[in-house]
């Protein structure tokens, strides 16, 4: 079962994926269809998952690891 926390992960998952930097609706494309599954089966996440999302770029942003462009998100180096 997914959690919050396991979407720090994914977003950098995707990120990576799409050579480092992606448009948001292609993050959470990448997310859903490489966890779908795990999405399905984690509960209330399922409901909220792309609004937490978001908070796991936070996150992220406030840890160094990523910037938030205005169209996109993009992982430093």
């Amino acid at each position: 079962m997914a959690t919050k926390a396991d979407l720090q992960e994914w977003v950098s998952q995707a990120l990576h994926a799409n050579g480092g930097e992606a448009h948001l609706t292609d993050v959470a494309k990448h997310i859903w269809l490489n966890h779908e599954e795990e999405l399905k089966a984690s509960g209330k996440l399922f409901f909220t998952w792309q609004y937490d999302m978001r908070w796991a770029a936070q996150n992220l942003q406030k840890a160094g690891k990523l910037v938030k462009l205005s169209n996109s998100w993009k992982l430093t180096k």
